[in-house]
C-alpha cells in the first residue's frame, strides 16, 4: 500500500488519513493549493501525517484479488501504518481520519482489537442516510433503467463556488474504483454501522459540511448517529461552514483542518493528563 507521509521528528502524534471513494491519498495535499493541504498544515503544528492510498487505489490497485473481503482489507491497512511509521517517534499514538468511503475501512480499525489503543476518530462527510432528494433521485433511476445506480458523481461538488475551479470534478486527485467498491452498499453486507460503532472505544469526531449534498446532515441526523458510539468516552458533531462534501479540498479546507486538528489536540491531551 502506498501513501503520502509527512513525518515529524518529535510528533505529539501521528494522524492516518484515509482519503473517499474514486480519490488518492493526494486528496489530504490538495494539488496546487498547499494552503489547502492538510499534510503541510499538521506538521507544521507538531503532527506527523500518513495518507495512505486505500485497498485498492495506488500500489496495491494492481493486486485488487481478495479486497473484498473486509478483514483482508483490515489487515493490510493496519500491516501499511505499521510498516510506513517503522522506526518513527509517535508521540501520543494514532489518530484515524476518514472522508466519506473511507467511514467503513476506519470503523473497522476502531472495532478491531488491534485498534484499542487509538487516541480518537474523524469520520467526515459521511453518513448512514442519503438526503430526500438523491434517495428519491437514485430510487426514481432505479424504476427506470433497473439495478443499483450510483450518486452522480457531480453531486459530490456541489455547490461548485465551494471548490477552486482547477479542483472542481476532482481531476487532479481522482482514480478509477477498485472492483470490490463498484456498489457501495456491499460495505455493510456482513456486518453494520450500528455494530461496529458499538464497539469502538475511543473518542469521535463526526463532521458534515453545511452544503453537504449527498448525506443527511441535519443536527437530528447528526445526533442520532452520534448515539451509535454507545461506548466512546466522548462524541462531538461538527458542522463545517461553506463547505461541501469535499471537505479537504475546498477553500474552507484550512478551516476545517485547523478544527480537526484541535479535536486531536484534546484527544491528546486526554490521554497525556494525569488522571482524577
Amino acid at each position: 500500500m502506498s501513501g503520502l507521509l509527512a513525518p515529524v521528528a518529535t510528533p505529539r502524534a501521528v494522524i492516518v488519513a484515509l482519503h473517499g471513494g474514486g480519490t488518492t491519498s493526494a486528496y489530504f495535499d490538495c494539488p496546487g493549493h498547499p494552503r489547502l493541504s492538510l499534510l503541510r498544515l499538521a506538521p507544521a503544528l507538531g503532527y506527523t501525517v500518513l495518507a495512505l492510498d486505500r485497498p485498492g487505489y495506488g500500489a496495491s490497485g494492481a493486486r485488487p484479488d481478495g479486497l473484498a473481503d473486509p478483514a483482508r482489507r483490515v489487515a493490510l491497512t493496519f500491516g501499511a501504518i505499521e510498516a510506513h511509521l517503522a522506526g518513527l517517534d509517535r508521540g501520543a499514538g494514532i489518530f484515524l481520519a476518514a472522508h466519506s468511503a473511507a467511514s467503513e475501512l476506519v470503523l473497522r480499525l476502531a472495532a478491531d482489537p488491534r485498534g484499542a489503543e487509538l487516541l480518537g476518530l474523524e469520520i467526515g462527510g459521511a453518513g448512514r442516510e442519503m438526503r430526500t432528494e438523491v434517495q428519491a433521485d437514485l430510487d426514481n433511476r432505479a424504476a427506470v433503467v433497473g439495478g443499483r445506480p450510483r450518486v452522480p458523481a457531480h453531486r459530490l461538488w456541489l455547490p461548485n463556488r465551494l471548490y477552486p475551479p482547477d479542483i472542481l470534478g476532482g481531476k487532479p486527485i481522482g482514480s478509477p474504483r477498485p472492483p470490490h467498491e463498484t456498489d457501495p452498499a456491499a460495505y455493510w453486507s456482513k456486518d453494520s454501522y450500528e455494530t461496529l460503532a458499538a464497539a469502538v472505544r475511543a473518542p469521535v469526531r463526526l463532521t458534515a459540511g453545511e452544503h453537504e449534498s449527498v448525506w443527511r446532515n441535519d443536527p437530528e441526523h447528526l445526533a442520532a448517529t452520534a448515539a451509535l458510539f454507545t461506548h466512546s468516552p466522548r462524541r462531538v458533531v461538527h458542522l463545517q461552514a461553506d463547505a461541501g462534501h469535499n471537505l479537504s479540498i475546498g477553500h474552507t479546507a484550512r478551516a476545517y483542518h485547523l478544527s480537526l486538528l484541535a479535536f486531536v489536540a484534546e484527544c491528546v491531551a486526554g490521554v497525556e493528563l494525569p488522571a482524577d
